[in-house]
């Protein structure tokens, strides 16, 4: 046997291969748990009222999903991300045919619109000026509360209910919303999809993630 080599203990060696797997184990964990709690859980949604009042003071959250608009004979499917930082909301439409991405910013006192060439443009109506623009609209100013399952409070509204107590149809400013399927968003039930009409316009809403800050 070779005088310079020094055999290692089983033991230690066993004691390496642990430490680094547990390393490696706690790594994966810690990833985990970050990719599953990630943003602020919602309190408890018990009733209709709760779930109002809690929703409509509930001003910094994000979702993404994807998106179904025809108007006419004009439409496309794309995809929609949507970021609500207390009266300020920045929606992100990729895929409009013609249009590439664009990008619809607002707060309480105006809306602009961004195209695909960095052009903004200020929207006095914003569905009739989308519209306009591009042939298709979205309802800008309500989607924020219809999204979260609630009316918008600027207008009055007619609601109908499902026997959980959530949601399900509602009638506000010329639209017909209805809500067909909730799941879990911030801990609580959360709209997943939902249908806008009014007249020839029709916007199909999936919503895959949300996030609540």
């Amino acid at each position: 046997m070779n005088e310079n080599f020094r055999q290692i203990p089983i033991e230690s060696v066993c004691d390496a291969l642990l430490t680094r797997f547990a390393t490696i184990a706690l790594g994966i964990i810690l990833l985990s748990s970050c990719a599953v709690n990630s943003g602020a859980v919602l309190p408890p949604l018990t009733d209709w009222d709760t779930r109002r009042d809690i929703l409509s003071n509930t001003d910094e959250w994000a979702f993404t999903g994807r998106i179904g608009v025809s108007a006419g004979t004009e439409g496309f499917n794309g995809k929609l991300r949507w970021n609500q930082v207390r009266n300020g909301f920045s929606a992100t439409l990729s895929g409009p045919l013609g249009a590439g991405v664009v990008k619809i910013n607002g707060d309480s006192g105006h809306v602009t619109v961004v195209d695909r060439e960095g052009r903004e443009v200020e929207l006095t109506r914003p569905e009739e000026d989308l519209r306009r623009m591009y042939g298709w609209t979205i309802p800008v100013t309500s989607l924020r509360y219809w999204a979260l399952g609630i009316p918008d409070p600027a207008g009055p509204a007619v609601t109908e209910f499902g026997d959980s107590g959530q949601l399900v149809r509602l009638e506000q400013g010329n639209w017909r919303v209805s809500i067909s399927q909730y799941r879990e968003g911030g801990g609580q039930l959360m709209p997943r999809r939902i249908t806008a009409v009014n007249g020839d316009a029709k916007v199909r809403l999936v919503i895959d993630r949300w996030t609540f800050f």
